[in-house]
């Protein structure tokens, strides 16, 4: 166990994760209900292990098979209400068929896939009301899980493919008749069962399940004690323990909400004991947590989606080794500004007595092996659905290790149930996802988009790349990080592209956007959370939570200004100054954002850091030497008050 007591019963989180993340509402089952559902998850993550191991299915009868489950457990654990969220109520008539339609719908492709590929384009009566229902059943479990901004977006969509002839001048198109549509969104590989949910089918929930088991070993505790023995002693260390074991929480859970849920129930009490106001505590949790889908080596669903959309045969591996330095630039960013903060206001760090047992500590580094092992496996070479096998199977190895962390027959059974539960709403998602996916493929809306982009952007880069931004945060608003990737990265990073922007940092750029909306007023739902847990007020703690991570606004046009920071097209040496310079920036920034260096800084002095980092990350050689001199200036500054030399500036 940690040293420290969690404030919050599993409960309490349960109930902020049910309040904040759509896809935690599940009602309460008993009775045969429960067993069927029980049954059907574990079922569908069996189906998934099997088809891992011995090979997958061709991709119509991998998705629809995947997409089936998805949606009749759906229909059975999640209430159409969202005031029944957590209650112990009976399942509806309505749901119940609604559940038996999707075994059906998932059922349609395996039993009559061969007179489907005889008639390939020819849709019969028959065709037509199984693929009508898939995607009315899609809405609705999307609507569901995941909300209802991504529903309606869905519905815009279809009513463009159909309506297309009565749109205004340059969207309008010939226009889809329905049972042409309908034909597309479920009898091809380019609407429900098209990419998105392919990834979901194979990828994403081996990860989700290999995550799961990672859980069931108590990593996730672990995080929280490791965190502390490394960074509870410096100044103003419980911030800077949410910050480093949320970036850790992030390599096995791929929502923001339930890291900051997770990891703030022990973080923010932490923090808020030691002095930091309600707000901070809840914003370095937020941010933190948020950014954990950012972190290699397993980092959010959509980077699996990735792979598949950029082509081109890049890997995962590729992806995620591109990320590891906006990363680690991410949380030196926020790690900075709560350092910074503790000394603003004088805190300290844990005391000898508050440090749990180092031994303890270091006798549970064997947990940290499954991650080591999934890393060393995607740089083999090792495919991502073996590596992720493999990583399930050492998890369990090494669990075996202690007492206390062992998995056993019942926890590797509970392992297997809560993976596929948490696979339920980016099923979903990625559905919904594929929805769109298909109509811009089939109106050529895509392009038309881009163009039109560039068109609003006059050609340039970096007002295209601020329009993208603001697309990617309002769509990320209401919208899963997995379906606001997919939408983007259809219609915008096809305009940054254009640009001669190299594709994976045209993908990372919307990408990053996407997940930090989470954290973005006015829904930021990751800071919500963090206010619930901290007593704060939401909106402020939403603001706090922009500014500590400020970085992230700015990592993502620094990569594509500079593709060097991913590991593109780059040498060491040139490598080695872009960090450089970019970690001295956010020194700059973090110091101007907060107002405090080595003492509090005048105005003059904050819009002065903020130049000097701004001209540091912006990857040009004359910006670097301004940036750099005005760091100087601003250090010497700094040490010669530390010494006594210059008198205290007075704001």
């Amino acid at each position: 166990m940690s040293h420290y007591e969690e404030t919050l019963s599993e409960a309490q989180q349960q109930e902020l994760l049910e309040k904040y993340d759509p896809e935690a509402g599940t009602r309460k089952l008993k009775g045969l209900p429960l067993w069927i559902a029980f049954a059907g998850l574990l079922a569908f993550s069996l189906f998934h292990l099997y088809t891992g191991i011995f090979g997958m299915l061709t991709a119509q009868l991998q998705r629809s098979i995947h997409l089936g489950f998805a949606l009749a457990l759906i229909f059975l654990l999640f209430p159409s209400r969202k005031k029944n969220r957590g209650k112990e109520i009976k399942v509806a008539w309505y749901d119940i068929i609604l559940a038996i339609v999707s075994v059906i719908v998932g059922a349609y492709w395996p039993v009559m896939i061969d007179d489907l590929v005889l008639r390939t384009g020819n849709v019969t009566g028959m065709d037509f009301f199984v693929g009508l229902s898939a995607i009315l059943l899609v809405l609705e479990a999307t609507r569901r899980t995941v909300g209802l901004p991504i529903t309606i977006i869905a519905i815009v969509f279809m009513v463009y493919a159909v309506f297309g002839p009565y749109m205004p001048g340059a969207i309008a198109h010939r226009g889809l008749e329905l049972d042409r549509l309908v034909q597309t969104m479920f009898f091809t590989t380019e609407g429900i069962l098209g990419t998105p949910i392919g990834v979901s089918s194979t990828f994403i929930f081996l990860f989700l399940l290999f995550g799961s088991f990672l859980i069931k070993t108590g990593v996730g505790e672990y995080f929280n004690d490791l965190s502390i023995a490394i960074a509870g002693r410096s100044v103003g260390g419980p911030a800077k323990v949410a910050v480093f074991s949320s970036a850790l929480q992030g390599t096995i859970s791929g929502s923001s909400v339930a890291n900051v849920v997770t990891s703030g129930a022990f973080t923010i009490p932490m923090m808020k004991n030691l002095g930091y106001k309600k707000e901070f505590a809840g914003a370095v949790e937020a941010s933190s947590s948020t950014g954990g889908q950012l972190m290699p080596p397993v980092m959010g669903a959509a980077a699996f989606l990735m792979v598949e959309f950029i082509g081109g045969g890049i890997s995962y591996w590729e992806i995620a080794k591109a990320a590891a330095i906006p990363a680690v630039l991410y949380f030196t960013g926020i790690w900075i500004m709560t350092h910074f903060e503790a000394k603003r206001i004088g805190l300290r760090g844990l005391t000898k007595e508050e440090m749990p047992s180092r031994k303890e500590v270091l006798g549970k580094l064997y947990l940290l092996l499954p991650i080591i092992a999934i890393v060393l496996l995607l740089m083999s070479g090792m495919s991502v659905i073996r590596a992720a096998l493999w990583s399930i199977v050492i998890t369990v190895v090494v669990s075996a290790i202690r007492k206390e962390t062992r998995i056993g027959f019942k926890g590797i059974v509970e392992a297997l149930v809560d993976g596929a539960r948490s696979a339920l709403g980016v099923a979903a998602a990625t559905a919904a996802a594929g929805i769109i996916v298909g109509v811009v493929t089939k109106t050529g809306l895509g392009l038309k988009m881009a163009n039109g982009l560039l068109d609003i952007a006059g050609g340039a880069l970096l007002p295209t790349l601020f329009l993208t931004m603001i697309a990617s945060l309002i769509l990320g608003m209401g919208s899963p990080t997995t379906a606001n990737y997919v939408i983007t990265s259809t219609i915008a990073a096809p305009a940054i592209i254009l640009l001669g922007v190299p594709d994976l940092s045209a993908h990372l750029f919307v990408f990053y956007f996407g997940i930090v909306a989470d954290i973005t007023p006015p829904v930021a739902l990751a800071a919500f959370a963090a206010a619930a847990i901290s007593g704060g007020e939401p909106f402020k703690t939403g603001v706090e939570s922009t500014k500590l991570a400020i970085s992230a606004f700015i990592i993502p046009y620094m990569f594509v200004l500079s593709p060097e920071l991913l590991m593109i097209d780059t040498t060491w040496t040139y490598l080695i100054w872009v960090v450089f310079t970019a970690f001295i920036g956010m020194i700059a920034i973090s110091a101007g954002v907060i107002g405090f260096w080595m003492r509090k800084l005048n105005w003059i002095e904050r819009i002065a850091s903020l130049g000097a980092g701004l001209c540091l990350i912006y990857p040009e050689s004359i910006s670097d030497i301004v940036g750099l001199v005005l760091f100087v200036i601003l250090l010497a500054l700094q040490y010669f008050y530390k010494r006594g030399h210059i008198p205290k500036v007075q704001n």
